[in-house]
């Protein structure tokens, strides 16, 4: 690997992998690693806020510079608050639009079907919201605690591989979709030359951080775990509003299997 890769690698890690786009290379965190590699400024990151500016300025032995702000308040430890995708299920039409815009597959359904949104996989990027034709998505607070180092990076290898597993597939799907198209255009070129080594390359921030007993979380387990609490929050939204037996019931198996799957 040569030392530009290996630079664009580094910086790539240090990014949150939200792929928002909002630092104005619409493919993604990569893009901009790629950018900043080449000599772009390092405060874009709006999802990373001063902490990554501050992170990839003493990567690139560069000048501090103040992030670029974010509309949303600042955490405990210095970035954006996090924030997740909603989908009003009663208002959704099953148009499929915000499927495809979706960077890290966290929505699920089909045409003319409800979707719904695996939260603990939503990165709040909000590009789901505006290709939405009936406006039923909303972003709410994230009040999950605030990851710590090694947890970030273990959230931020996952989206950066679900990433990519979504460019390869929507790339395959391209030329027979008759569906909307609504993601910007990607280079693939370049994501195809990043994907096959990118789990050899480790953060600098995982080095002294990351306990020796830390294991990533599958990922099927993840949309497993995330599909069961969307179940959960729905049975209780409408136990809210009328009680019943049977959906008690239902409600009482999910936090049995919830409490199973994250004790495993």
């Amino acid at each position: 690997m040569n030392l530009q890769i290996s630079l664009i690698h580094t910086i790539d890690a240090l990014l949150p992998q939200t792929q928002c786009g909002l630092c104005g290379h619409r493919d993604g965190c990569l893009p901009y690693a790629k950018s900043m590699a080449e000599g772009e400024a390092a405060n874009k990151c709006i999802p990373g806020g001063q902490p990554v500016a501050d992170a990839l300025a003493q990567l690139l032995q560069r000048p501090r510079l103040i992030a670029e702000a974010s509309v949303w308040p600042i955490q405990s430890d210095g970035r954006p608050q996090r924030m997740k995708a909603i989908i009003r299920e009663d208002e959704c039409i099953g148009c499929t639009k915000c499927i495809s815009a979706c960077p890290v597959d966290a929505i699920i359904g089909s045409g003319k079907l409800m979707h719904s949104i695996l939260t603990d996989l939503c990165t709040g990027c909000e590009l789901c919201i505006a290709p939405c034709p009936v406006d039923c998505i909303d972003l709410v607070e994230d009040h999950q605690a605030v990851p710590d180092d090694a947890l970030r990076i273990i959230e931020q290898n996952d989206l950066r591989q679900r990433y990519y597993a979504h460019i390869q597939r929507e790339e395959k799907q391209r030329s027979k979709r008759k569906g909307p198209v609504v993601r910007a255009d990607i280079d693939t070129a370049l994501f195809s030359q990043f994907s096959t080594s990118s789990s050899s390359i480790i953060s600098p921030a995982v080095v002294h951080s990351t306990p020796e007993t830390l294991t990533p979380v599958d990922a099927k387990s993840t949309i497993e775990l995330a599909k069961i609490r969307t179940q959960i929050k729905k049975l209780e939204k409408q136990l809210g509003v009328r009680e019943d037996a049977q959906k008690r019931m239902q409600l009482a198996e999910y936090h049995q299997q919830l409490m199973l799957l994250q004790g495993a």
